[in-house]
């Protein structure tokens, strides 16, 4: 079964992480790198990615002659995607384990790192296919 895990962060989360201090910010992102690699090596980790701050982000949808229209990025969400990990594990446990795992990463005092885990469908519902 595989499992989306999803890193949110806060609105100012990006900003807010980029002021850590260097040495926690080399902790976290060193944890971050052996996690997925320890995950890769148990043949678990189907892809994890890091995703660029929000600042960055646009909202797409389909203009006339289906030509892209973008809006830019909105000041009023409370949280943003960060980064995630697809596992490919036994069931909703293990993939629950390796959130907690992923959340025990180096924070400053006081901060938790909460992880989203929700299953990746393999196709439509079957009473819809």
């Amino acid at each position: 079964m595989k499992f989306m895990l999803m890193m949110n962060c806060p609105r100012n989360g990006y900003d807010e992480f980029m002021k850590l201090p260097k040495a926690m910010l080399e902790a976290h992102i060193g944890f971050m790198v052996e996690f997925a690699k320890k995950l890769s090596r148990q043949g678990e980790l189907v892809a994890a990615e890091g995703l660029a701050a929000p600042t960055q982000a646009k909202l797409v949808r389909a203009g006339k002659n289906g030509k892209p229209v973008t809006d830019g990025v909105f000041p009023e969400s409370k949280e943003y995607l960060a980064g995630y990990w697809i596992v490919d594990v036994d069931g909703a446990e293990r993939a629950y384990e390796i959130a907690a795992e992923a959340s025990t990463a180096p924070l400053p005092e006081g901060q938790v790192l909460e992880i989203e885990v929700r299953e990746v469908m393999s196709g439509p519902p079957q009473d819809l296919g």
